[in-house]
């Protein structure tokens, strides 16, 4: 499902417009990335957990040449499944 698909059936659910619910999922979006940003972990009880990580400076390798090349450290997003998320993947 992609994000109109998404906006779409939100809209039929809720009986909102389609771009009433786009609205919404834009401040969303938002508000993750705002948090997110400045190292706060955003949670809705039961469907997912977002946070982000740090990830250590480390040794590669080119996978074109075979050279060894420092990738400097850096920061991830992880996302964790809650528990009505984790029960409606396995069919519960």
């Amino acid at each position: 499902m992609n994000r109109s698909e998404l906006v779409a059936a939100v809209a039929e659910k809720s009986g909102n417009s389609q771009a009433a619910v786009n609205g919404v999922l834009d401040a969303v979006f938002d508000v993750f990335t705002s948090q997110v940003s400045q190292g706060e972990k955003v949670t809705v009880p039961g469907w997912l957990a977002v946070e982000r990580t740090k990830r250590a400076a480390r040794t590669g390798r080119n996978p074109q040449t075979g050279e060894t090349i420092q990738i400097p450290e850096g920061y991830s997003v992880k996302l964790t499944a809650g528990s009505k998320l984790k029960a409606a993947a396995s069919g519960k």
